[in-house]
């Protein structure tokens, strides 16, 4: 069993931010993969399905960003989960936007979602960083990633998330590399 866990904050007035790409990446994965009802569980919206074979658990922690960890903290005890079996959907500032990269561990880089996790988990989970660009000076980070994506931006974002959600089986299986292959090759055409 893996927990995919999509980073976010809830309500609607933050449905289209930057910084809500994580939970946009999991509807998708959910949709495409015909995941079962959504569940008020771990403080956070939970659903249950397969990929490839294999049993995938979503969570979008309903903690807002700061708190992440606490509401991933619980389900990976309830599930009693090693850390392998972790993956993290984020907004990440230093990749180009729309671009897709996996890594496993490392810092934070002043995410505060990443950073709650680590608090409560440690650093060494599987992190899918979905690259929403850097707004150019530090002073305008937390108005960028709280903004919402352009309207000139809304088919490039659909189509990342469409391959995504399409290629997910390669992470299920822990095909990181040929995920990453597959999503920028979706993406050049």
């Amino acid at each position: 069993m893996q927990l995919w866990v999509g980073l976010g904050n809830p309500g609607p007035q933050y449905a289209m931010n930057r910084h809500n790409v994580g939970f946009m990446a999991l509807d998708v994965i959910a949709d495409i993969h015909d995941f079962g009802p959504v569940q008020k569980k771990f403080a956070g919206w939970v659903q249950d399905g397969r990929i490839g074979g294999q049993r995938v658990i979503l969570l979008k922690p309903a903690t807002f960003m700061n708190e992440s960890g606490r509401s991933v903290a619980e389900a990976m005890r309830f599930y009693k989960l090693e850390m392998d079996a972790l993956t993290v959907f984020h907004d990440e500032l230093d990749l180009a936007p729309f671009k897709v990269k996996v890594k496993i561990g490392g810092g934070t880089a002043g995410h505060n979602g990443l950073r709650s996790i680590d608090k409560h988990l440690g650093p060494d989970f599987r992190r899918v960083r979905i690259g929403i660009g850097h707004p150019g000076h530090k002073d305008r980070v937390s108005p960028y990633v709280l903004g919402n994506y352009a309207k000139a931006e809304l088919d490039d974002l659909a189509d990342m998330l469409v391959a995504i959600g399409s290629e997910a089986a390669w992470l299920a299986q822990g095909d990181d590399a040929r995920f990453m292959s597959d999503v920028a090759l979706r993406l050049q055409d």
